[in-house]
């Protein structure tokens, strides 16, 4: 078997996270943001999750990290009364997808 690029030498292409559609109902501007978050680079996969209310108000649109997961993070997107989890299977550190999900959220209206 004679193969002209081993599997250690794939070509460099940049290949986008996989946005995952598992619930029909979500925050409204969450699904633009994650897609932007998809396609930044270290990103796997993001799945938006639960949804809930609390009693506090978030009149702006937030995610924050939440808690680390087996290869990566959970992340709690507010807005109003309602949250939403989110999970984001990452290679990257906490800092770096902190800054990765404020670029993101910057260039949703873009």
């Amino acid at each position: 078997m004679d193969k002209s690029q081993p599997d250690s030498q794939k070509p460099n292409n940049r290949k986008d996270g996989r946005l995952v559609w598992n619930h029909s109902t979500h925050l409204p501007g969450l699904i633009r943001i994650l897609e932007l978050l998809c396609q930044q680079d270290g990103i796997y996969t993001v799945t938006p999750g639960v949804i809930g209310r609390v009693r506090g108000h978030s009149p702006k649109m937030q995610l924050r990290i939440s808690v680390p997961i087996r290869g990566g993070y959970k992340v709690i997107a507010r807005q109003g009364k309602t949250v939403q989890e989110v999970f984001i299977l990452t290679s990257l550190v906490q800092d770096e997808l902190q800054t990765a999900i404020a670029i993101a959220m910057k260039h949703k209206s873009t």
